[in-house]
């Protein structure tokens, strides 16, 4: 324990504390400053990159609504050919029927001596 006679030497000792403790509080104050800038700092730069990704989000977006409706576009392309492909194909048979035809033709007037 310390002496309590000693009040000079206790106050002494106090004043040592008190200024290490001032020190140390100017220190704090000084680390809380530039922990705040940093927050403040960090804070900007969230907000930064969450005004590119709710741009990037839009941006996928209306990608996503062009590609449906290339898609869409796509799908009647194809019903078309797919229509046109039909058609050929009902030509070509046409075109073969006629061509038979032809073909009897052909091997009847031979027959009958025209040619």
């Amino acid at each position: 324990m310390t002496n309590q006679n000693d009040l000079p030497g206790r106050v002494a000792k106090l004043e040592r504390r008190m200024k290490k403790c001032r020190v140390d509080a100017t220190a704090a104050r000084v680390l809380a400053a530039a922990a705040d800038r940093d927050v403040a700092d960090i804070r900007l730069v969230l907000k930064g990159h969450t005004s590119v990704l709710n741009a990037l989000r839009e941006t996928q977006i209306d990608h996503g609504k062009k590609l449906k409706e290339h898609d869409d576009s796509f799908d009647r392309l194809e019903a078309k050919v797919d229509g046109l492909t039909a058609n050929v194909d009902g030509l070509t048979a046409k075109v073969d029927g006629h061509d038979s035809r032809f073909d009897r033709l052909e091997t009847t007037s031979r027959r009958c001596g025209r040619r």
